[in-house]
């Protein structure tokens, strides 16, 4: 088996052949096109069976995976970390994109159950979404920030409710106490408060579409207790298909609720900070909300703090139970759409 390991860039790849031992066999500087994508295949058929390894920079890679996966090649997807683990311990010196590209095969040769590539599908649209509305609501608290500041410059004794500009009635409310008002501060205090209302409609419409493409990609994972529509959209969306892990002890490493061994002669482990950091947040609100509302999870923490665990130790082992119950959830649905594929929402590949 040959692997052809790829530092991508925006303007060029670099594609580096090894051999099952890592001996470097050919290296080949594409354009970072079609064409230049297609040239790159072309040069790879001089080997019977080969790999492709890319670095997991998706933005740049995307368009490199979707070619390689249409014309039948195998990819595998490697962490940056694992490349530049394996450069630094590699003879030769230095960083350059030959070197990078040789240190990403060779991570792929070393490190078994890589996450493999596959074509985009809903899982895509769904995180593109889930994002593209986490940046409107960054931007729409930035602008309600500057607005509050005008607000109280007008009228120091006007009471905005917190939170409270996410709403039409307050909006229009502020938008009538703005009349009584002249001046460039009420001028730029009224086009903010119309962006703000443009962009909550906005926000609002994409939490609409997010919430039809989750209920019908996950909807076993909406019946989790404490499990809303945002928090499953970006689950859906950095997991991208469970049925790249091979267990759920892989996946809970992928978002950092498996503890870290740092033992030697008693078995001890650590927290792990590592991770993906989006789906810990989402499983820690989970975990929350359960808590909160009382049930199975409000019990299993209340059981552990009697038994001399502190709440927070509790919430982290609450976390990794929530993990399990996702992937088993998550591999349940995706089998299902995979078996029925349920209109435009068909498993991509």
């Amino acid at each position: 088996m040959i692997v052809i390991g790829v530092d991508a860039h925006k303007s060029t790849h670099t594609f580096v052949a090894v051999d099952e031992v890592g001996r470097k066999l050919a290296e080949l500087t594409a354009k970072a096109t079609t064409d230049g994508h297609l040239s790159a295949i072309e040069w790879a058929t001089q080997w019977p069976q080969l790999q492709f390894a890319l670095e997991d920079c998706r933005h740049v890679t995307r368009r490199l995976e979707a070619d390689l996966l249409n014309r039948g090649h195998a990819v595998v997807r490697v962490k940056t970390q694992l490349m530049a683990l394996h450069r630094r311990s590699a003879r030769e010196p230095g960083k350059s994109d030959p070197i990078d590209a040789h240190a990403v095969a060779m991570a792929a040769l070393r490190e078994p159950n890589l996450p493999i590539a596959r074509l985009d599908g809903p899982a895509r649209e769904v995180k593109l979404l889930s994002d593209h509305r986490h940046d409107l609501v960054c931007e729409r608290t930035k602008l309600i920030s500057r607005l509050r500041w005008h607000l109280h410059e007008l009228d120091p004794e006007l009471h905005v409710p917190l939170r409270g500009i996410r709403h039409y009635r307050v909006m229009d409310e502020l938008a009538d106490r703005l009349t009584h008002f002249t001046g460039v501060v009420a001028q730029i205090a009224g086009e903010l408060l119309s962006r703000c209302r443009q962009m909550t409609r906005q926000i609002n419409d994409l939490e609409r579409q997010i919430r039809d493409r989750v209920r019908v990609l996950a909807p076993s994972l909406l019946a989790i207790p404490g499990c809303g529509v945002l928090s499953a959209a970006v689950i859906i969306g950095e997991t991208a298909g469970a049925h790249r892990f091979h267990s759920k002890d892989a996946y809970a490493k992928f978002n950092g609720t498996a503890p870290i061994p740092v033992w030697s002669a008693q078995e001890r482990v650590r927290l792990n900070r590592g991770g993906n950091r989006t789906v810990n947040a989402a499983l820690h609100a989970i975990a929350i909300t359960q808590v909160a509302r009382g049930g199975l999870g409000k019990a299993y923490v209340a059981k552990l703090q009697a038994a001399g665990k502190t709440r927070r130790e509790a919430l982290r082992l609450l976390r990794r139970r929530i993990s399990d119950r996702v992937f088993q959830v998550l591999r349940a649905d995706e089998s299902e759409l995979g078996n029925t594929a349920k209109g435009p929402f068909a498993v991509a590949a």
